[in-house]
């Protein structure tokens, strides 16, 4: 490969991870009291980690909650991660908070007291006061418009980013993807017949708004412009057009 480097190698710790699935997640499971539910778009996060719920007035949650026999029945939310740009293993994370309801403002709220992120790489626990204090990736409520335009009307720019990956991992490979996007860097999905992994390709400095991150995409498309290493997934690509 070409001689390029990054200066900046960060990733986001496990609490921001955790924080940004949820405010990116449009959806949550909720048990609690014996009964399991499925809200759409009925979740909040406050800023110290509380989450509100909305409950439907005449869902099978609600009930349970108002007819338990604990005045602050303890609940499970599960939020998945899903990645906004098919691939395959489109859920990239899952994240489990555990604690207890009580009524605020009409609403229901938990206040985490175990937290819980399941990624392909292992299970980490979270410590509650750390997700308390913890702050969402700024790119988070964006990354799915921007990868989705990334995919759809820029798929040449995500070849050329294949220059900036260890030929070996491209080889054989049919399809990359761009599989998702944070402050510190652009994560790639290469798929191959039967496998798939995925590979980090950070970025110089921190993309700490989304006005920011054109010029971080830019300096990587640069770097691999730069880049002297044929690509496999092009020479297949031109192999198997002929």
């Amino acid at each position: 490969m070409g001689d390029h480097t990054h200066g900046w190698a960060a990733a986001p710790g496990a609490a921001e991870r955790a924080r940004s699935v949820l405010a990116a997640a449009w959806s949550c499971t909720v048990t609690a009291e014996g009964t399991r539910e499925d809200l759409v778009g009925a979740h909040t996060v406050t800023e110290d980690g509380r989450v509100l719920l909305d409950a439907p007035e005449d869902g099978a949650l609600l009930a349970a909650v108002i007819r338990g026999p604990r005045q602050e029945p303890s609940a499970v939310l599960e939020f998945a991660d899903v990645a906004p740009v098919p691939v395959r293993d489109r859920v990239r994370s899952r994240v489990w908070l555990a604690g207890r309801f009580s009524a605020e403002g009409g609403r229901l709220a938990l206040r985490p007291t175990r937290v819980v992120l399941r990624r392909p790489s292992g299970a980490l626990t979270v410590g509650a006061d750390e997700f308390a204090a913890a702050a969402p990736d700024p790119l988070a409520g964006a990354e799915a418009r921007l990868l989705t335009h990334l995919a759809d009307c820029h798929a040449d720019a995500v070849d050329r980013l294949t220059r900036l990956v260890d030929p070996a991992r491209l080889q054989g490979a049919v399809r990359v993807r761009p599989l998702a996007v944070d402050r510190h860097g652009l994560t790639l999905r290469i798929e191959h017949a039967r496998t798939d992994s995925d590979v980090r390709l950070p970025f110089h400095a921190p993309a700490d708004a989304v006005s920011r991150l054109t010029e971080r995409m830019h300096v990587l498309l640069s770097q691999a412009a730069a880049a002297s290493c044929p690509r496999p997934l092009q020479r297949q690509r031109a192999d198997g057009d002929g």
